[in-house]
């Protein structure tokens, strides 16, 4: 395996948005892949490597956990064995294992302190800890970028989804802090927040008919029409490992399309999207 070039991190690889980052790094700008994943989709993570092998690129799976400080160890001390040192081009920090439910109970179930740190750790303090291992390790390239995930939760209330706001909104101060700390080595740290694409995961969330409604009306406020695709995530990170990620350090960078920007209006004037075209 070629260890001089240079390399993008993608944790949590097998799903639809680290997938398509991890496809798209490998495209342009070239970068070899060292995807993290737990095991649970091997078929999805296997077309992840096919899909960047295609390209030319050299691809490593790492089967094992990411949220914790010993699985980050564990997972750079493979990345040093596999890549070399100075070879991280990009991190992306795409890990969902939040827990649904509420504080306080009620008719959802309640998120007890287990639950509780489990996302924090996994959703927020993990970024954290790959910062630093990478750090640690001498891993990073020049002019890396660190980049981390995040969705309009964040700015809402939305019942049984406190939690994973919560995580998410610790995450921004982290990218806040970590870029003033970071950027004088040249290095960027930023928070990517775009909008509900449709995966997998979302689709075995919701019954069908329940997820069809959801995409319908998050469609129909959505200026666009339609949701973004994983795709224009994955093409997005890209971009941002060459020089348009120059600048961009220790902020939130939005691609959400103003994807909640209507709701309100829906509200007051809902007969505007009765007929919007889906």
């Amino acid at each position: 395996m070629d260890t001089r070039q240079q390399w993008g991190v993608v944790l949590g690889v097998s799903g639809g948005t680290g997938g398509a980052v991890a496809g798209a790094l490998a495209r342009n700008p070239g970068l070899g892949i060292f995807g993290v994943h737990r095991g649970r989709r091997p078929e999805a993570a296997a077309e992840v490597e096919r899909t960047v092998r295609a390209t030319g690129a050299a691809c490593h799976m790492h089967v094992g956990g990411a949220g914790t400080f010993e699985e980050v160890q564990v997972a750079c001390a493979e990345i040093l064995r596999v890549a070399g040192p100075r070879s991280v081009k990009l991190l992306a920090h795409a890990i969902a294992d939040g827990s649904y439910g509420t504080f306080l109970g009620g008719q959802r179930a309640l998120l007890d302190s287990r639950r509780i740190h489990r996302t924090f750790e996994s959703m927020a303090h993990s970024f954290v800890y790959w910062a630093q291992e990478l750090v640690a390790c001498d891993l990073l390239a020049p002019e890396a970028r660190l980049v981390a995930m995040t969705n309009p939760m964040v700015d809402s209330v939305v019942h049984g989804w406190g939690l994973v706001a919560a995580a998410k909104a610790a995450l921004e101060i982290y990218v806040r802090q970590m870029g003033h700390e970071i950027g004088p080595k040249g290095h960027r740290v930023m928070l990517l927040k775009f909008g509900m694409v449709e995966t997998q995961a979302i689709r075995v969330a919701f019954p069908p008919d329940e997820w069809a409604r959801v995409k319908r009306e998050i469609s129909q406020v959505t200026p666009a029409r339609r949701l973004c695709t994983v795709e224009e995530v994955g093409a997005f990170v890209a971009q941002l490992a060459g020089p348009v990620g120059d600048w961009f350090n220790g902020s939130t960078i939005d691609l959400t399309g103003n994807q909640t920007g209507g709701l309100l209006d829906t509200i007051f004037n809902p007969g505007n999207y009765r007929n919007s075209p889906p």
